[in-house]
This record gives structure tokens, sequence and C-alpha cells, in this order.
């Protein structure tokens, strides 16, 4: 397989690594420092591309694969207002594109657990509070992560109290949960903690407390090479293919 990298920071190095482990072509590496690389010259004969980049130059990227024909796989957040868009350039160019906001196994377990939960408390009629926190290092540049944002879509699809969710962010300091919303809250939020601290990798933590017990579901990424693998896996199942994929196509 043939591959390009667009973004080389530690998520595209660790993606590079792996792809040379599998045996795979690093053909052409994308950075700040070469964007107008990502032409039709460059991406010649490319048969697939990883884009791991900013949400400023996502869709950018994404749109220029898309354009010269270059099936692509994604991982970038905070830029999916477009993604409709995107989606719909590519169904007509008849293109391929894989996008998932985690692309760690463990974390799309968790996606389903979370879904599952929700459709059971909502059953159950127990009166539950529920949140979402997700802690990231001080790098991350949007807030709440995609990850979160994907939890939260689960639980408002199935518990029928909460219509939208409502983020704190970014907090720079666990204890400084005294920070306010961008509006007043009511109980159809879905409250998203966001904590920014040191080079945490990535944690995210579900919780339902009631005045008697309290249930929570959590994840914790050791380290980046668990993202990195899974995008090599997703760029696997891409490779040859027409059009839109996730990581629920590909663990089916």
């Amino acid at each position: 397989m043939k591959t390009a990298i667009i973004g080389y920071g530690k998520m595209g190095r660790e993606i590079e690594q792996i792809l040379r482990e599998r045996g795979h072509e690093v053909a052409l590496i994308i950075d700040i420092d070469n964007r107008a690389d990502l032409d039709a010259a460059h991406l010649e004969g490319i048969d697939v591309a990883l884009e791991f980049t900013t949400p400023a130059t996502a869709y950018e990227n994404l749109h220029s694969c898309i354009e010269h024909k270059v099936p692509v796989v994604s991982g970038t957040t905070g830029w999916l207002d477009r993604f409709e868009e995107l989606k719909n350039y590519c169904i007509e160019q008849q293109g391929a594109l894989f996008y998932a906001s985690n692309y760690s196994l463990g974390v799309n377990l968790l996606f389903r657990l979370n879904r599952r939960l929700a459709e059971l408390v909502e059953r159950s009629g127990a009166n539950y509070r529920v949140e979402i926190e997700e802690v990231h290092h001080t790098q991350k540049k949007d807030a709440p992560s995609g990850t979160a944002i994907t939890l939260a879509e689960g639980i408002i699809e199935s518990l029928s109290s909460k219509k939208q969710w409502v983020n704190f962010a970014p907090i720079f300091d666990v204890s400084a949960y005294d920070e306010k919303p961008r509006h007043e809250l009511t109980d159809e939020d879905l409250i998203i903690r966001s904590v920014r601290e040191g080079a945490t990798p990535g944690i995210h933590e579900v919780r339902y407390e009631s005045e008697d017990d309290e249930l929570i579901l959590r994840h914790t990424i050791k380290n980046r090479r668990t993202l990195a693998l899974g995008a090599v896996i997703a760029a696997e199942f891409l490779c040859g293919k027409q059009g839109i994929y996730s990581m629920d196509d590909l663990l089916q």
C-alpha cells in the first residue's frame, strides 16, 4: 500500500512507524512547510492518505484528497460543522472517506457500552444525573474532544431527559470546576467537563450518579500508538473502496 501522511506531528510520526512495520510505503509526507505539495502531481499513485492535522486545515486537506481521487482516513477533530458538506462532495466525486473521532479499539467499545447503558437507564426510569469528563494534554487544540462529543451524542439519542450538551472548557486546573458554561444550565443539558493537564494522551469518563449510588464508564489511553495503529488498520480497510466509512463499518 502506497501511502501519504498529512500532518507530521507526534501522531503522524507514530503512523509512519506503524505503516513501515506493516510493510507499507510512505511515499509522501505533508506538513505545515509543504502544504502546497498536496496536489495532483504529488498525490499521483497514492493508494490512501492519513490526515491528522488541525481543525483549521482539515477540511481543505480532505477536500484535496477527494478531489484527486485519493481515499483518505482522518482523525482530526473540531471541524465537523463542515462534515456533511465534505460527505456530500465525497459522494459526488465517488471518493472514499473514513472518519473517526478516536481510532482506539477500546474507545470504540466504550461508545457501544455508552449507548447501551443510556438505553438501559432510560428504560429503567432510574433518577440518575449524568455527566462526561475528558482529560487531555495541554497542547490539544479543541475542547471538548471529538470523543466526548460522540459519547454525548450517544447519550442524547437514548436519554429523553437530555437535549443538548454544554461544555465547561477548557479547564487547566482539575479543581477549577467553578468555571461557568456559556449559558444558564437546565436539566436538559448534558455537561461535558474538559480538563487540560500535562501530557495526558486521553481519559474519558461517563458518570451516572443518584442519591444512592454511582456508575462510571471510563477509558484511559496509555499512549498514542493505539490510536495510530487503529488509523493504519482503517487505511488498510479503506484502500480500494468508495464511500463514507466509520469505525462501526470496520468493526463489523
